[in-house]
C-alpha cells in the first residue's frame, strides 16, 4: 500500500507497503512519544484522551487508511492481542487517508463499523499525528511504554508474533516497576447496527432466478427472492470464523464475489458457487443442492509476500505457484469469475495484488498475471502490476474485466494468457471525478464492474458514490448515476421486471435495462434507471500528493542497510539470500540499472532530460534461526524481510547523487 514521504530519502521514501519487515527498538537516550492530535476521537464514548490519559497503559498505535488491504490484514492481526492483552494494552487506530473521500468524517465513521474496529480510533484527516510519528507507511506500528516514552517502531504487516514479545516485555517490566495499570480501558463500543445487509460487497444471480448477496458485515450470504425484497435463507451463522458445514453451522469472514459454474462444471466438481472468502483467505464451494459449505482453496493463512514455506511440504518462496489449490496460502480473495473459454475461475488476489486462475474440476490453482508488485504496469503475465483488483466481468469478447481499486483503473485481461491492458486510469497515485477522453479520465477506488448490454462497461465508482460508464467505441467515460453511498458491485436487470432477470436492452439510454447496485455503505440493494443521455462531469483530477525527494539526473547509487536480527544468520544456503528490484513511473526516467537482481546495492541511470518521477524499489533478504558462522539447523525458523518503496523524486543540479534506504535497522 502507498504511504506519505517524508522530508529526506531515508524517511521519505516509503509509500508502498512495508512486508513484515521487523521492529527497531528505539535506543537510549528515551524519547517521549508525540502527543496525539486529530479531527476526533472515535469509539471513546465521546471523552477526548490525551497520552497522559494512558499512562499505566502499553499503548499500540496502528496508522492506517481504510483503503489500504495490508492495513485491513493488520486488523485482523490486531484482534487476537486486543482480547489476549484487555487489562494492559489500548490500541488505537490513528487515521490517516490517502484518497481525498477517506478524509470525509461519514468515510471514516463508515469504515470503523464496517471493519467492526474494537479500539479507540484517532481521525487524522490532516496527517498531523501521522507526521509527528514520522511514519513512512501504510500500515505503520508505534508501541508507547506505560511512562509514555516510544520504545518500536514497525512497518507493514506480519508483526503479530513481534508485537506480543514486545507487549509481553513492558508489561513485565513495568509490573516490577509499578507503573503498569491493569483494568479497563478507555474503549467505548458502539451501539450495534440492526440492519438486514451489513455493508454487503457483491451480488449474483442464481440459476434459480433469485439473488444471492455476500453480507460482507454480517460474515454470511443470504439469498433473496427475485426482486431483491424477501429473504428466502442465510448460509453461514453470522459470526465470523471458518468452519465447513451445513448452512446453518458454516462461518465465513467477510465474503465477497460470487461466481456460479455451468452446470456440467458444477456436476463434476461437487458444488454449484464459489465464493471468495475475504478476510479467511480462502474459496470455498458451496452446495445448493445438499446445503452444504466446503473449502477448495488456501490454507487459511495469509500469504506473505516472499514468505518462506508458504507451500506445505515445500522450502522456499511461492514462486509462480501452479498446483494443489488446497496447499497454497492465498491473500485476501476479493472476487471471483468464471471464464467458459478456459473453463477456470479467475480470481481477483487483492491482497497480494495477483490474479490467480482456479480449476474447480481438479481442484488446482496457478498464479495467472501479476509480479506481487502493486502499481499500474501494463504487460504479459510475468510483468503485468495490479493493485489491489476487487471486481471481476466478462466480456463478450473473452476478456476479462478488472476494477483495479487502488490505481482507480479499469484494466484488461487475456484470461487464457494473463496479459494485461488498461482502458482507464493513470497510477496508483491519480484519481478523480472526470469524464471524458479515457486518458484524461479519472475514478476513484473502484471496486465493482459490468458489461452492458450494448458491450459498454458500467463502473461501481465506489469513492465517488457514482456509476460511471465506459464506451469501447468512443474511447470516453461518462457518468450514469451519482449521489449513491460506497457503491461496490452491479447487476443488469429488465426495467420493471424480476431483479434476477437478464436485460436484453441496448445499454445506457435504450429505456430497457436497469442497475441494481450494491450500496455498500447504504446496506441495501438500490434500483438505478439507465438514464437516456449520460452525464459529463468534470470535478477534476486529483494526486496524493507528498513531498518529493531531490536527486540528481544521471548516475544514482542506491543502497540498501540491512542489519540481521540478533539470533538469526543469512539464509546463504542456495546462494546471496538478498534481493533488490527498481522500476520507474514513467519507465523512461531509468536510461539504465533499472530490473531485479540478487544484492543490496545498484547504480542507476536517470534520464538527464527529466525532470521529475517515481522510483520503485522493493528490497529482500531471508535469515534464518542460527548463530553467524554456524550451520542453520535443519528445522530452523526462516523469516523473509521484505520493504516496497514509492519515491517521488524531483531532479535538481544540486540534488544527491546517492540514495540510501533501510530495509531493517539494528
Amino acid at each position: 500500500m502507498n504511504a506519505s514521504p517524508q522530508s529526506s530519502a531515508a524517511t521519505a521514501a516509503n509509500d508502498t507497503t512495508a512486508e513484515a519487515t521487523a521492529p527497531t527498538r528505539t535506543r537510549e537516550p528515551k524519547v517521549r512519544a508525540p502527543e496525539l492530535i486529530g479531527r476526533r476521537w472515535m469509539n471513546s464514548g465521546g471523552k477526548e484522551l490525551t497520552l497522559a490519559d494512558l499512562r499505566g497503559k502499553v499503548v499500540l498505535l496502528d496508522f492506517w487508511t481504510f483503503c489500504c488491504i495490508n492495513c485491513l490484514h493488520v486488523l485482523d492481526e490486531l484482534r487476537p492481542l486486543e482480547e489476549k492483552y484487555a487489562g494492559e494494552l489500548v490500541i488505537i487506530g490513528v487515521h490517516s487517508p490517502k484518497f481525498e473521500f477517506e478524509r470525509t468524517v461519514e468515510a471514516v465513521d463508515q469504515a470503523v463499523e464496517r471493519y467492526q474496529v474494537e479500539h479507540l480510533v484517532l481521525d487524522d484527516p490532516d496527517l498531523v499525528t501521522w507526521q509527528a510519528y514520522t511514519a513512512r507507511a501504510w500500515p505503520t506500528l508505534a508501541v508507547i511504554d506505560p511512562e509514555g516514552y516510544l520504545v518500536a517502531t514497525l512497518s507493514g504487516e506480519g508483526h503479530g508474533a513481534g508485537l506480543g514479545e514486545i507487549i509481553e516485555g513492558l508489561i513485565a517490566e513495568h509490573s516490577a516497576k509499578g507503573t503498569l495499570h491493569s483494568g479497563d480501558g478507555p474503549y467505548v463500543p458502539p451501539p450495534a447496527p440492526e440492519t438486514e445487509l451489513f455493508y454487503p460487497g457483491k451480488v449474483t444471480v442464481l440459476p434459480s432466478g433469485s439473488l444471492l448477496v455476500a453480507d460482507s458485515g454480517h460474515h454470511s450470504l443470504v439469498e433473496y427472492s427475485a426482486d431483491g425484497q424477501t429473504v428466502l435463507r442465510r448460509i453461514g451463522t453470522g459470526e465470523r470464523g471458518l468452519t465447513d458445514g451445513d448452512f446453518a453451522t458454516a462461518q465465513f469472514s467477510e465474503p465477497g464475489g460470487i461466481t456460479v459454474l455451468p452446470e456440467d462444471v458444477a456436476a463434476r466438481a461437487g458444488y454449484q458457487l464459489i465464493v471468495a472468502d475475504t478476510v479467511n483467505h480462502v474459496l470455498r464451494g458451496i452446495d445448493l443442492e445438499t446445503e452444504t459449505v466446503r473449502t477448495i482453496a488456501g490454507t487459511g493463512e495469509q500469504h506473505m509476500v516472499g514468505a518462506i514455506d508458504n507451500v506445505r511440504g515445500t522450502h522456499g518462496a511461492l514462486g509462480r505457484y501452479s498446483g494443489p489449490a488446497l496447499d497454497v496460502k492465498l491473500s485476501s480473495p476479493w472476487d471471483v469469475l468464471f471464464v467458459p473459454a478456459t473453463g477456470e475461475v479467475v480470481v481477483a488476489m487483492a491482497g497480494n495484488h495477483t490474479i490467480w486462475s482456479f480449476d474447480p474440476v481438479t481442484g488446482n490453482i496457478r498464479l495467472l498475471s501479476g509480479t506481487m508488485n502493486e502499481g499500474l504496469v501494463n504487460g504479459d503475465a510475468v510483468s503485468a502490476w495490479f493493485a489491489q483488483s476487487s471486481g471481476l466481468d466478462l466480456h463478450p469478447d473473452g476478456s476479462v474485466i478488472v476494477a483495479d481499486s487502488e490505481t482507480s483503473a479499469i484494466r484488461r485481461l487475456d484470461p487464457a494468457s494473463g496479459e494485461a491492458t488498461t482502458l482507464v486510469g493513470t497510477g496508483l497515485f491519480d484519481f478523480g471525478f472526470r469524464d471524458g477522453p479515457a486518458a484524461e479520465a479519472r475514478l476513484q477506488h473502484p471496486l465493482g464492474v459490468r458489461t452492458l448490454p450494448d458491450g459498454s462497461l458500467a463502473i461501481a465508482d465506489t469513492y465517488n458514490g457514482a456509476i460511471r460508464r465506459y464506451d469501447f467505441t468512443t474511447n470516453e467515460v461518462s457518468t450514469l448515476a451519482r449521489g449513491l453511498r460506497e457503491p461496490s458491485d452491479i447487476l443488469v436487470v429488465e426495467a420493471g421486471a424480476a431483479s434476477g432477470d437478464t436485460a436484453g436492452g441496448t445499454g445506457a439510454g435504450s429505456g430497457t435495462a436497469e442497475l441494481l447496485v450494491v450500496e455498500s455503505a447504504n446496506h441495501s440493494l438500490t434500483r438505478v434507471t439507465l438514464p437516456k443521455d449520460a452525464q459529463r462531469v468534470d470535478e477534476g483530477a486529483q494526486t496524493s500528493h507528498r513531498p518529493s525527494t531531490e536527486l540528481a539526473a544521471g548516475p544514482v547509487a542506491i543502497s540498501v542497510s540491512f542489519t540481521v536480527p540478533a539470533g538469526q544468520k543469512l539464509d546463504d544456503r542456495w546462494g546471496d539470500p538478498t534481493y533488490l528490484q527498481v522500476s520507474s513511473t514513467p519507465p523512461e526516467l531509468i536510461v539504465s540499472g533499472g530490473g531485479g537482481a540478487e544484492g543490496l546495492s545498484r547504480d542507476i541511470v536517470i534520464d538527464p532530460e527529466a525532470t521529475s518521477g517515481v522510483l520503485h524499489v522493493t528490497a529482500r533478504a531471508a535469515a534464518c534461526d542460527g548463530e553467524p558462522g554456524g550451520e542453520i539447523p535443519l528445522h530452523a525458523a526462516c523469516h523473509l524481510y521484505q520493504q516496497d518503496w514509492g519515491i517521488p523524486v524531483e531532479l535538481t543540479e544540486a540534488g544527491p547523487s546517492v540514495l540510501d534506504l533501510d530495509l531493517r535497522g539494528a
